[in-house]
């Protein structure tokens, strides 16, 4: 389960359904229900929080096969040491108060 609080939009996401899980972009957020929508990639589907789950920050979602339980992020004049495994959209959102930019699987 991930906290209402924690997502912002373009976070990447596993969203359950009927037993079954896919990976999926965070798109709107409905505050007065708590609900958040994801998109997964056909049509957007509104979730409470308790059915969405983390990924983990892998060697599936990376191209190196590195440890990824103890590195520093940096940009500019501002640096972050991770010190234990994160999931994907926490890695997002250090991304995005960094740059001001969110973290896509978009090509620049």
């Amino acid at each position: 389960m991930i906290k209402f609080n924690e997502l912002k939009q373009g976070d990447y996401v596993l969203a359950e359904s009927d037993g079954q899980a896919w990976q999926g972009e965070v798109t709107d957020f409905n505050n007065d229900e708590k609900e958040i929508a994801v998109n997964n990639g056909v049509q957007e589907f509104y979730f409470k929080s308790e059915e969405l789950y983390p990924i983990p920050v892998d060697e599936d979602q990376t191209p190196s096969q590195d440890n990824f339980s103890n590195y520093e992020i940096w940009y500019r004049e501002e640096k972050r040491i991770i010190a234990e495994p994160i999931y994907l959209h926490q890695l997002q959102n250090h991304y995005l108060a960094m740059t001001k930019v969110h973290l896509t699987d978009k090509a620049i």
